[in-house]
């Protein structure tokens, strides 16, 4: 029997909802299935109500902070139960545009409930029977919570769980110093909370190269959050007053820390249970999807996208990922999804910002490389605009091919889309060193950035043999 649908999309979040929209665009027929509301984790409890919240934080910096500026201001007076309505009317604001209301008349028919498949070809959503040509797990993820002992029994927030803070955060401890627990860790302690960062490793933002998250985890000290990392958890138990954990710190000295909230930011997990992969003929590896760079799972009938495809979890590579999934299951084009020139930001004050290689990262796979850095204090706007922390990193081949980038500084993650078209594609660092760029701005970095490598590649022999041809006579 012909299947019913061109396309069956299972999850409504930032992956499923592209994957939708422009499949009905595209002239198919389209289910999308959702277990609760369109928008997924972005809209509800990821990247919107996050970045409103720090914008918040970051006018309460402003005030705090105008007199370095010459302006007189009075202390700010911080709310964040008011700061958290804000952020829910951010998000009121940006409904619509996910709203089922919308999508059906795109032409998807969206059904609630949750599914699983029966089949290879088949999907079964509270009752009723989905059939279709291809289908789309875009399903996302959650947060991951850590094995420790009395977790289970003292109260927690998440990602999932904190934009629903209704009550003020006298004392703030965080689990995890990775992007959702610095941009939060910032975020509260702008707004007035004191805060506590915890992580087993030695460093915040530990997959970054320790020189640039260094410039970051700085600020936030002078701004009072704390740092206990290098330390593992032992055990979580209520308090009088909120929660407490005991941690064993770096020599092995045990403390407890008190706090009248917990925030768990360890990582994701993907959202794989109950959808009958096994019927559907779909194989995992190591709890994750085992897919192929078209991101076709083990039935090819079936693709993923978005967070429950990774290895990047973002909000934009799901959008990326949505494309390519378009293109191979409605027209059968061999597009691979992009995994080289993917970037990131975390969006602290400073921001931190890369795409491809990092210095480390090419030091412990055994890469060929160099790495050039550059320093916001040289950067005369930088300068004038108090932004002077920061600095900008190239790691390129011996032969000069950008391997990555990397900026810490203000406007990061604006800054870091010149090297990701640069590695998109293939252009040189002679390339970015020679495109005109307007002064004073902050972009400025990126050539002053690929003069360094130029300048490296002038080496004493070469300077020789130049004064040699065109009769130059300066030492």
């Amino acid at each position: 029997m012909k299947p019913e649908f061109d396309l069956c999309v299972i999850g409504g979040g930032s992956a499923g909802l592209v994957v939708a929209a422009g499949g009905a665009g595209l002239g198919a027929k389209v289910a999308l299935v959702e277990k609760r509301a369109l928008g997924g984790d972005c809209l509800w409890t990821g990247c919107v109500p996050s970045k409103a919240l720090l914008h918040s934080a970051k006018v309460a910096h402003t005030v705090r902070t105008a007199r370095r500026a010459a302006v007189g201001a009075d202390e700010p007076e911080p709310d964040l139960p008011a700061a958290m309505a804000r952020v829910r009317a951010v998000i009121q604001t940006l409904e619509p545009h996910d709203s089922p209301a919308r999508f059906r008349g795109l032409g998807v028919e969206v059904v609630f409930g949750a599914g699983r498949f029966i089949d290879s070809g088949r999907f079964e959503v509270e009752g009723r029977t989905l059939t279709a040509k291809r289908f789309v797990i875009a399903t996302g993820s959650r947060p991951a919570l850590p094995p420790i002992p009395g977790l289970g029994l003292t109260p927690f927030l998440t990602n999932e769980t904190l934009f629903e803070l209704r009550e003020p955060v006298p004392r703030l401890v965080i689990l995890g110093a990775g992007p959702i627990g610095m941009e939060m860790a910032q975020a509260f302690r702008r707004l007035g909370s004191e805060v506590e960062v915890l992580d087993s490793a030695e460093q915040a933002l530990p997959k970054e190269d320790r020189d640039l998250s260094a410039l970051v985890e700085r600020q936030l000290v002078e701004e009072g959050v704390r740092f206990s990392l290098g330390c593992e958890a032992l055990e979580a138990a209520p308090a009088p007053n909120g929660i407490r954990l005991t941690v064993r710190g770096p020599t092995g000295a045990q403390r407890g820390i008190e706090g009248s909230h917990l925030l768990i930011a360890v990582g994701r997990k993907p959202n794989l249970e109950d959808l009958g992969l096994d019927a559907a003929g779909v194989a995992l590896e190591n709890g994750r999807l085992a897919l192929d760079a078209r991101l076709r799972t083990a039935n090819r009938r079936i693709y993923a996208c978005g967070d429950v495809a990774g290895p990047f979890l973002f909000t934009h590579t799901a959008e990326h990922q949505a494309g390519v999934v378009l293109k191979n299951a409605l027209f059968h084009l061999p597009v691979r999804a992009e995994t080289r020139a993917v970037p990131w930001c975390t969006f602290t004050d400073p921001e931190l910002a890369r795409v491809g290689l990092s210095e480390r990262e090419a030091a412990e796979r055994g890469v060929p490389h160099r790495a050039y850095g550059f320093d916001f204090e040289n950067l005369d706007r930088a300068v004038t605009d108090d932004a002077a922390r920061g600095r900008a990193k190239l790691v390129t081949s011996p032969r000069g091919t950008i391997l990555g980038a990397a900026i810490a500084g203000a406007g990061a993650g604006e800054l870091i889309h010149e090297y990701v078209l640069a590695m998109r594609h293939k252009l040189k660092v002679s390339d970015l060193a020679g495109a005109i760029h307007v002064y004073p701005t902050l972009a400025q970095v990126n050539r002053r950035l690929a003069e360094q490598r130029l300048k490296a590649g002038l080496t004493p022999a070469a300077k020789r043999w130049l004064k040699r041809i065109f009769g130059l006579r300066g030492n």
